[in-house]
């Protein structure tokens, strides 16, 4: 057990899928895992471990964050022996061809934060995802059809729809190549190096500031299955 983990180690599986939101972590197990348990509730964060298609398989919450996923991932490497963690999370996008509901692959993450330096002593801003676990989510979407848009993250210390304009956000990020905008895949991509373990992140896009359409919360939770049912698929690879 960790201060933040009550599970027993033997409880969470080597593969870690893990939502922002621990009711969607309910939902992922209740609908998707068969024999599943709760194996962490402390704080509410929920974890549950169970089988999905045979594959044993632990779907942990996160919170929200750099700080809530570092602790997370941190103590699920270090001591529970995970060597996957796919984050299947909820974003924003101010690139123009990223529309709301697009699912999104990342191909590293890009932050500011001090994440690095207070942990570590580290000066680093951008950091990988796992090239082997991203070529199984590539599998599974192209073998199911799966519109799947690949590129770099941004991982913001702030909620990127709070910024005053589109300028202002766009003037700390000016490339492009950047598709998304959330707060943890940087953390998650650190921790995951620092243990020498693979990391992915899957997105949906929730908000965007060249699309006005967007989704309440009970829509946030529930209508994220092709996200969920692509991680959970490429995890059987």
């Amino acid at each position: 057990m960790t201060p933040h983990i009550e599970s027993k180690k033997e409880d969470i599986a080597e593969v870690v899928l893990m939502p922002g939101d621990p009711l969607r972590a309910k939902y992922i197990a209740e609908k998707f895992l068969t024999d599943y348990k709760l194996v962490n509730k402390v704080r509410n964060m929920f974890g549950y471990t169970g089988y999905y298609k045979g594959k044993r398989v632990t779907v942990f919450a996160s919170g929200m964050g750099i700080p809530s996923i570092g602790i997370y991932s941190y103590e699920l490497y270090k001591f529970y022996d995970v060597k996957k963690i796919i984050r299947i999370g909820t974003s924003g996008s101010f690139n123009k061809n990223i529309k709301v509901l697009d699912v999104v692959l990342s191909e590293g993450a890009y932050s500011k934060t001090y994440f690095p330096k207070l942990l570590d002593g580290n000066t680093v801003d951008f950091i990988k995802s796992s090239e082997s676990l991203n070529e199984k989510i590539k599998t599974v979407a192209d073998n199911k059809n799966i519109p799947l848009k690949i590129g770099k993250t941004i991982t913001s210390d702030v909620f990127d729809l709070y910024s005053s304009s589109l300028d202002e956000f766009k003037s700390n990020f000016p490339d492009d190549d950047f598709l998304s905008a959330e707060m943890e895949a940087f953390g998650l991509f650190y921790i995951a190096q620092k243990f020498n373990r693979e990391a992915a992140c899957l997105m949906t896009v929730v908000d965007s500031f060249y699309d006005e359409k967007s989704l309440t919360s009970e829509e946030r939770e529930k209508s994220l299955d092709q996200m969920i049912t692509l991680a959970l698929d490429a995890v059987l690879l």
